[in-house]
């Protein structure tokens, strides 16, 4: 078997089609294609075929992987979920985490960092409901305990942010209304009823 031509795909510039025996056979990524060496004229072995195949299953499954990241930044569990929902075999898997680990696509720390800001932002939060949020995503407790005390914002400040917000709104004028919410959210009875008569 003879690699007969290799093509630049038409929709995806950075991706290449490989034709054995004038027929198409598999496709490589741009990074894959030099790392590999093919050449055109090269002969071929069904062995070798069937591992770049493998290869060309992998290139897709991370270009999948860049996608999702686009979308919002990720745990490595949710990474490997994400991946293996997509059927991609175990061992493709842990190559995909380390490739992307490797060009700092994928890192917990990083990651938490910028789930608890963004988290406060938008809507603050209780250092219990945040560290519940890391949990669901798989964080090491090791890492949560130093995103959460740097933070270097206590659930009484958050409690009282809180209250400002929800006091625009005519049924949050009842105490006990607001008790009820701000203990859904995680917050310790003993800081909402201090904030609460404290406003």
């Amino acid at each position: 078997m003879k690699i007969t031509s290799i093509k630049t795909q038409v929709k995806k510039a950075a991706w290449y089609s490989i034709f054995v025996d004038d027929k198409y056979s598999f496709s490589l990524s741009e990074i894959s294609l030099v790392e590999s060496k093919l050449a055109v004229g090269q002969e071929i072995n069904s062995s070798t075929i069937g591992r770049l195949k493998e290869l060309s299953g992998e290139d897709k499954a991370y270009n999948r992987s860049l996608h999702y990241l686009s979308i919002r930044a990720r745990s490595e569990w949710e990474m490997a979920q994400y991946l293996k929902r997509k059927q991609v075999a175990d061992q493709a898997v842990a190559k995909i985490l380390r490739r992307l680990r490797r060009v700092d696509l994928l890192d917990d720390l990083k990651f938490a960092r910028s789930w608890v800001e963004t988290r406060n932002a938008i809507k603050p939060r209780s250092i219990v409901r945040l560290r519940q949020e890391l949990r669901q995503k798989h964080i090491e407790e090791s890492i949560t305990d130093k995103v959460l005390a740097d933070l270097k914002v206590d659930d009484g400040q958050v409690i009282e942010q809180i209250i400002i917000q929800k006091r625009r709104q005519s049924k949050y004028q009842d105490n006990q209304k607001l008790m009820q919410y701000l203990a859904r959210q995680g917050f310790r009875y003993n800081d909402i009823k201090t904030a609460v008569m404290k406003d």
